[in-house]
């Protein structure tokens, strides 16, 4: 049976606060016995439930990195009932590259669970998340926004899951989160995604989108900020109450939420993050790209809704996902 190479360099269990890495053994071109470094902070105080948290599942992603880093700063082993396996830069290739998937293997992580111990790089991480330390965990937090082709209005959300008890337990965490908006999700494609993965294996599951454009901003760096405490209160693993301001809730109840490109071309929006339309209410013009004077194509809302999403930046290609929307639930 093949074993996962990969190696914590510090204790998982031990009393404290340590700072090491995830190892794991990669021969290249300049470093024959080289390795991928993954940074981890782990903090262990009194006993209670564990939190794995992830940031830079996809590299171009930025909110989540910036939390977990003044998380694992500031949080003292004092501050903790319970453990905190902070990974800040779960994708560690595809941050340093600002990439979404990674650079040494062209996978993406999100649709490479569960992962295989003697695949490539990205499979052997997944891997070793889906079969090491999702297990030690009963809540995990992965944080996402839209990278350098997605821009999202600022929301955590959960998913629709055959077990009530489970569905339950992760829209308190997400409701807990308090992002601007709180939304349940519909997946476009769930296959291999890390959340599919932590979700069958039972555990309490929070994810986010909060921004986009491949960076982030004050206000959505101070989202994260506020959202990761607040969960790990709700969780009992640090002391006091979530702060919690109003959230406006938010459905997707069909695939008609998702807009997709019919050509590729020049974006013209017709309507902002945020703003409610109707069925039949013009989304965007896509402007051809090698000609001009030709009428667009124009992308209609399919049903009414809040637009929650769109491409970015102003260059589709057929069939991108060019618009989202959701609906407030009541």
């Amino acid at each position: 049976m093949i074993q996962n190479p990969i190696r914590p360099t510090l204790s998982l269990d031990a009393p404290g606060k340590r700072h090491g890495h995830l190892k794991l053994p990669y021969s290249r071109n300049d470093s024959a016995w080289g390795a991928v470094m993954i940074p981890i902070t782990v903090i262990v105080g009194k006993p209670g439930p564990t939190a794995l948290l992830t940031g830079a599942n996809h590299g171009d992603e930025y909110e989540g990195p910036i939390a977990l880093q003044a998380l694992a700063h500031e949080i003292e082993p004092e501050d903790v009932t319970g453990r905190l396996i902070i990974v800040p830069y779960m994708n560690t290739p595809a941050f340093r590259a600002g990439t979404r998937v990674s650079p040494l293997d062209q996978v993406n992580l999100n649709r490479a669970f569960p992962g295989a111990p003697g695949g490539s790089v990205t499979q052997k991480i997944a891997h070793y998340f889906n079969d090491t330390l999702v297990p030690m965990a009963d809540l995990v937090v992965d944080f996402h926004s839209g990278g350098k082709t997605l821009d999202f209005v600022p929301f955590a959300c959960a998913h629709y899951l055959d077990d009530a008890t489970q569905q339950a337990a992760c829209v308190a965490a997400v409701t807990a989160f308090n992002a601007p908006y709180t939304l349940m999700l519909r997946e476009i494609d769930a296959v291999g995604m890390y959340d599919t993965a932590v979700e069958e294996q039972g555990k309490t599951f929070v994810t986010t989108e909060l921004g986009g454009g491949g960076t982030a901003t004050a206000r959505s760096a101070g989202i994260a900020h506020k959202g990761i405490r607040n969960v790990l209160k709700h969780a009992g693993i640090l002391p006091g109450a979530p702060e919690i301001a109003p959230t406006v809730m938010l459905d997707m109840p069909d695939d008609d939420c998702y807009h997709t490109a019919p050509e590729a071309g020049l974006i013209e929006p017709m309507a902002d993050l945020g703003e409610t339309v109707t069925q039949g209410q013009p989304l965007a013009r896509i402007w051809p790209l090698d000609r001009s004077g030709a009428a667009p194509a124009v992308v209609h809302a399919q049903r009414d809704g809040v637009v929650v999403a769109r491409h970015f930046p102003g260059l589709v290609q057929l069939g991108d996902t060019l618009a989202v929307l959701a609906v407030e639930a009541g």
